[in-house]
């Protein structure tokens, strides 16, 4: 059993995180926090880092310095497959569905951990309600879906874990604009049902429309972070991401 620690009032802080792949610094000294139902963008160009920092909370690199923390829980002191079991779920780029799999087995695949083992039924049918064209297609295979219907496959795969802090990686990518435009006001329902939400997201002007906050990051570093309106209005990231 986990122990919250209640002098944590923040449901995720990292701090001063460094991780490198080989003799490969990806990100240097992140620290950023979230609060419990807060929406948070990561921006920032290919290989700025922002998947890196999800792979530290989730536990898939290994930090070379630094701590993450879920409720004051130390995540680098869990192996990787507990980490889900505190009710965060990483929906990685590039959708990675199954697919040789129908819509309905790899929804049931996200519900893997106790908890959600136990609420399967019930959690099935409140991804059908927000992604009602998986229930028309729920015993489709997977790999003969449009790369639209995956995305929605894979974050609602992720809900089925029935997470606290849903973390999103570039979930618009590859797709058309109308595709897009679904799959942002998704989240968005997401979010306002009391999901925080984590969002690396390349587009910026989208992601800064969903969050509340962002952190910009460049080579592996932050460089500024302030709310959505502070960001949008900031002239060194309109020139860098908004072309103003």
């Amino acid at each position: 059993m986990y122990m919250r620690r209640p002098q944590e009032a923040r449901m995720l802080d990292l701090s001063g995180v460094s991780a490198s792949y080989g003799s490969v610094p990806a990100i240097n000294n992140i620290s950023l926090t979230m609060g419990e139902g807060e929406a948070v963008g990561l921006l920032g160009a290919n290989g700025a880092g922002k998947s890196t920092t999800l792979r530290a909370v989730s536990g898939l690199v290994k930090l070379s310095a630094g701590h993450v923390r879920f409720d004051g829980i130390d995540l680098a002191s869990l192996p990787p497959h507990r980490i889900p079991e505190l009710g965060i779920a990483h929906v990685p780029e590039g959708r990675q569905v199954f697919p040789d799999m129908t819509v309905q087995e790899n929804l049931e695949i996200g519900a893997y951990v106790p908890k959600a083992k136990a609420e399967r039924a019930r959690t099935l049918d409140l991804v059908y309600g927000i992604f009602p064209r998986l229930a028309d297609r729920k015993k489709q295979l997977a790999g003969t879906m449009s790369g639209g219907e995956q995305q929605m496959l894979a974050v609602g795969r992720g809900l089925m874990l029935k997470p606290r802090l849903l973390m999103l990686d570039e979930p618009s990518l590859g797709l058309a604009p109308v595709m897009t435009d679904v799959t942002f006001e998704k989240i968005g329902e997401i979010h306002k049902m009391g999901t925080a939400i984590l969002l690396v997201e390349q587009n910026v002007s989208r992601a800064l429309s969903l969050v509340q906050r962002a952190y910009v990051l460049e080579s592996g570093t932050v460089i500024m972070h302030g709310s959505s309106a502070e960001l949008a209005n900031n002239k060194q990231v309109q020139a860098a991401y908004l072309g103003i």
